[in-house]
């Protein structure tokens, strides 16, 4: 043990003391160097960019990243959040005018139908509570769809050069698995998962 080890502790000490086994000059000789692809250069794909068009109109950044099946979706969502906020919106002007109209006690005539069906004032404020809070609802989500069409913007842009080769497969094979004393003679079948890249 104390040879092996007095032995490493020369070598390693023979290597430090010579000068230069091979310097930078030499490199080049071993390993030519790379072209560098410009190709990338010239018009990389930015994720920035993706991010800053998305943020400036809701699907630009799709657009930007070629995922023009996205923009329907995008605008979908806000056409069906921006409907909900106008319909509920609605039914809590009705709910307020109508609360107003049974507290001030008036009695002309009047097309709103919550007048009749509710004519407790406290279940005219529950019906406006309810639809207001409909409405908050509704902004949130919209601003939450707003950052989802940002976010895909931005890591659809990430991925956008992303090269997945042909050689990447994923399947299972028959195995043989040891006992756990490392006996294969006394291990047993089982399938394993196999990934190639």
């Amino acid at each position: 043990m104390v040879k092996i080890r007095s032995i490493i502790f020369v070598l390693i000490l023979m290597l430090a003391a010579t000068p230069g086994i091979l310097n930078a000059q030499d490199t080049a000789l071993y390993f030519p160097p790379r072209p560098i692809d410009t190709s990338l250069l010239e018009n990389p794909h930015s994720p920035h960019k993706a991010t800053i068009y998305s943020l400036v109109l809701p699907g630009l950044g799709q657009a930007y990243n070629k995922k023009y099946w996205k923009i329907p979706v995008i605008y979908a969502g806000f056409t069906f959040l921006v409907y909900n906020i106008k319909v509920n919106n609605d039914e809590v002007k009705k709910f307020t005018q109508a609360y107003k109209y049974v507290i001030n006690k008036e009695t002309y005539p009047t097309d709103n139908k919550y007048v009749v069906r509710y004519p407790n004032p406290s279940d005219l404020q529950a019906g406006r509570a309810f639809y207001r809070r409909k409405v908050e609802l509704n902004i949130i989500y919209s601003a939450a769809w707003y950052v989802l069409n940002v976010l895909d913007a931005a890591v659809d842009a990430h991925f956008f050069d992303y090269d997945i080769s042909d050689n990447l497969s994923l399947h299972l094979e028959p195995a043989w698995l040891p006992a756990p004393d490392g006996n294969y003679a006394s291990g047993a079948q089982g399938i394993k998962l196999c990934l190639k890249f």
